[in-house]
């Protein structure tokens, strides 16, 4: 017998027939003996639905009403859920998150979880109940709900696992596991059977929705061992944990991930002095956008040059404050695009590899792909590019890496 959180989100609990889909699924975890928390978000579209009704009553709702308002999809969600095992014959007990209680800060809209008093939960566990939790949701210290927000569900379920000591955290989705890449742009693309906390937050951050950053990170730090599989497919899904299982000939790189999310901005012929890369993006931060690549290039007549990236909904933003930043430093230029996107490679195993990223830079190259910017870290390499060469350079990295050819696993 075993523990297991399970988390499903909003499309597999669309709408009724998606949720006897699921209580079928739990109802057979159960039927082999095993411990359940079931973890929900609110049907697909519906959060949205009710910040809409919010925005027609008031310009800017408060935030703890508002909090009050969206945390009633998930209500309804867990409330169907445990009808649907009751008439099954399955005993299960739903509750939100303030009768866990998942105990947060008092930031409504992007609460922090501080601690979970799981007492109540396992007492219901132990009298052989499913526990149905409402995901994206927690309590203050002013008995105010919070949410955790956008994609709060999944660290819901990895921060229960983790208090519950479950053997596995169950991510379910609309897909099957994690790819070595996109595969609508990759046809070769492959599910892998497990990858590091470390790699699956680098291709999170990265632009891969399988799982928020946020699920990820705390699940790293508390090693809960993840799994993602497809809500109505039978499969293994892919195992996120903290070191890769033995495998022949293991590849160096375990994923490409890519985002055409992305703006490239630049400040030209700035004076060379000390501070001044802090003079450019200390008001880029201020306002609350976030930079990503940053390159710096000193010319021979004491100015430099900086170009940084940034999102491409912050674009215009972010150029109209650079503009005036450089109005100040006497800037000879400032100029940006949002034609470029990011292609990243991934993978622990380039740290016992040397020529990683020369191999991906030639690779690159005899595709005629031009490289603009360059981001390196432990177990990834980045590069911007023109964003018509996007899938051309996915395809190229891919099958420079071996990621065409299935994985032979050892004993």
């Amino acid at each position: 017998m075993a523990l297991y959180v399970q988390k499903f989100g909003g499309s597999s609990v669309a709408n009724i027939e998606r949720i006897e889909q699921v209580a079928d699924k739990v109802q057979r975890f159960h039927a082999e003996g095993h411990q359940l928390v079931v973890v929900l978000s609110a049907m697909s579209g519906e959060t949205n639905r009710l910040l809409d009704l919010a925005r027609q009553v008031s310009d800017k709702p408060s935030p703890r009403e508002q909090d009050m308002l969206v945390s009633t999809g998930e209500q309804v969600t867990i409330a169907l859920l445990a009808m649907a095992l009751e008439k099954r014959g399955v005993p299960a007990i739903s509750m939100a998150g303030w009768q866990v209680p998942i105990c947060t800060d008092f930031e409504h809209g992007k609460a922090r979880i501080h601690k979970i008093d799981a007492g109540h939960v396992v007492q219901q566990l132990n009298s052989g109940k499913i526990v149905v939790v409402a995901g994206f949701q927690g309590v203050s210290a002013n008995n105010d709900i919070t949410t955790l927000g956008r994609g709060g569900s999944d660290t819901t379920a990895v921060a229960l696992a983790a208090v519950l000591k479950a053997d596995e955290c169950q991510i379910y989705t609309d897909v099957d596991g994690v790819y070595t890449t996109d595969p609508r742009v990759v046809a070769q693309a492959r599910r892998l059977e497990q990858i590091t906390f470390e790699e699956m937050l680098e291709m999170a951050s990265l632009g891969s929705k399988i799982l928020q950053i946020r699920a990820v990170e705390f699940a790293g730090k508390y090693g809960v061992p993840l799994r993602v599989l497809h809500s109505f497919q039978q499969g293994p899904g892919t195992l996120i944990t903290m070191e890769q299982k033995s495998i022949m000939e293991q590849p160096i790189i375990s994923g490409i991930a890519f985002n055409r999310d992305e703006a490239k901005l630049t400040i030209r012929g700035v004076p060379d002095t000390p501070g001044v890369a802090s003079g450019i993006l200390g008001p880029v931060s201020d306002a609350n956008i976030e930079v990503d690549v940053i390159v710096q290039n000193v010319a021979e007549d004491n100015t430099t040059d900086l170009t940084f990236t940034v999102g491409r909904l912050d674009y215009e933003k972010a150029l109209g404050i650079l503009q005036q930043t450089g109005d100040t430093l006497g800037a000879r230029q400032v100029s940006g695009t949002t034609h470029i996107a990011k292609v990243s490679i991934i993978g622990v195993g380039m740290r016992s590899h040397a020529g990683v990223a020369s191999r991906m830079f030639a690779a690159l190259a005899k595709e005629n792909i031009n490289i603009q910017m360059i981001s390196t870290s432990e177990i990834k390499v980045s590069v911007v590019i023109d964003e018509k060469y996007t899938e051309l350079a996915v395809r190229a990295l891919h099958s420079e890496f071996g990621l065409d050819t299935p994985l032979v696993t050892g004993a």
